[in-house]
């Protein structure tokens, strides 16, 4: 912190005013606010928080204190919202920013920029830098994560016996799921030994196969209160137990390493201890629904085989085998009517032209011929009466005598040629 040195401008003007003038409650204000802002433009306090009382418009008010002195402080919304923790009375802070004078009240006020736990910078310096270490060794990995069990028999904790933390735990684990084992194993969760015994205490769970899920918590703290859990020897104490570990350290606001280790994190011991035991309201409206489910299931298999056998009685058989017959059926009567007609009209047409051709034959039949008045000519063969010869067609083929055999359409004549008339 720079202080000005030699007097302000508002402190020449008013040395060198009338002495005898006396001067207003605003301008002594004014003139005490302009001196302090000139000479105090940025100041770093250290101090334990007290009276904190966010407003609804965003902004904060309270007091920063120590043995000796009292100092009123204000963040407004825009600065509050940067936060990255709750502050809460006794908190050790420091805070950065500018001293100013509320005139309305006459009394001095630090507005504050900035605002972090006493320390909090050169612990999470050191955090981050122990994270990004133990995570380049493959410690907080999401592929090392197991599943919890959901049935655990046995739940191991590591903590403090006597801190609000582990009854927390056994009354939510008495209230969800009565019938658990829980095995405690004491540890202290702060203070210098507090590492060594926790790592201790999760190698003893692993080595005695103390349970099938393993707590290690606390309740809330400060950033210092809560480097045990953020130890290296805790974290890879985490990160090396065959049990599933589930790190529940302070409140939901508050981290450590160990978080980035386990197998899960919970934001409080009350809500580790609902992760691991199973509501017996929620098994039981659980069961219900496999209940129904089964039944459903079941019903629906039953109806399905019903309608499965019901297609095979002998009405709905006749029924299946009728759907199936009736277009071929409908197609074989279509086919026979085609053939039928197809036939009909073939022998019809044959019919026809056979009376046709009997028509054309008995029209050109000699028996036709000789009906009209034709005779047939023919020459008897040498000197044996009855001895047929060939037709005559031509008068030149005969001869005067000629034996002549004559038919006609009834009937047969014999005569003798007495002349040839060419």
């Amino acid at each position: 912190m720079r202080l000005q040195k030699g007097p302000t401008a508002a402190y020449r003007r008013a040395v060198n005013s009338d002495l005898e003038r006396a001067l207003s409650v605003s301008e002594l204000t004014a003139l005490v606010k302009e001196l302090l802002e000139d000479s105090l433009p940025t100041v770093l306090v250290e101090g334990e928080i007290s009276n904190w009382r966010p407003a609804s418009s965003g902004h904060a008010y309270f007091t920063l204190k120590d043995r000796g002195a009292m100092l009123q402080a204000v963040m407004f919304r825009y600065r509050s919202r940067e936060l990255g923790f709750e502050p809460t009375d006794g908190m050790l802070v420091r805070a950065r920013g500018n001293i100013t004078v509320y005139a309305a009240r006459g009394q001095y006020q630090m507005i504050v920029e900035r605002l972090e736990r006493a320390g909090e910078g050169d612990i999470l310096a050191m955090l981050e830098e122990r994270k990004r270490r133990l995570a380049a060794l493959g410690l907080f990995d999401e592929e090392r994560k197991r599943p919890l069990p959901r049935f655990p028999s046995r739940v191991a904790v590591v903590t403090s016996p006597t801190g609000a933390a582990i009854r927390d735990i056994l009354n939510v684990l008495g209230r969800r799921n009565a019938g658990m084992d829980v095995v405690i194993l004491p540890a202290a969760v702060q203070g210098e030994l507090a590492a060594v015994q926790i790592a201790a205490q999760i190698e003893v769970a692993n080595r005695l196969r103390l349970g099938d899920v393993l707590i290690v918590g606390r309740g809330g703290g400060s950033l210092e209160d809560l480097l045990p859990f953020s130890d290296e020897h805790v974290v890879r104490a985490i990160a090396a137990s065959r049990i599933p570990v589930i790190s529940a350290v302070g409140h939901e606001i508050d981290w450590a390493l160990s978080d980035f280790a386990a197998d899960l994190r919970a934001p409080t011991p009350s809500a580790a201890a609902e992760l691991v035991s199973e509501s017996r309201g929620t098994l039981r409206r659980e069961v219900e629904q496999f209940r129904s489910e089964l039944e459903t299931a079941i019903r629906s298999r039953i109806e399905r085989a019903r309608l499965l056998v019901d297609r095979f009685e002998s009405s709905a058989v006749e029924a299946r085998l009728m759907r199936i017959l009736m277009p071929v059926s409908r197609r074989y009567d279509e086919a026979r009517e085609d053939l039928a007609r197809a036939m009909h009209e073939a022998i019809a047409s044959r019919t026809q032209r056979a009376e046709n051709a009997s028509r054309d034959l008995s029209a050109m039949s000699p028996a036709a011929v000789l009906a009209r008045g034709f005779a047939v000519v023919r020459r008897l063969r040498g000197e044996a009466a009855g001895a047929e010869s060939a037709v005559i067609r031509d008068s030149a083929d005969l001869r005067p005598g000629d034996e002549l055999d004559i038919t006609f359409a009834r009937g047969k004549a014999r005569a003798q040629t007495l002349e040839v008339v060419e």
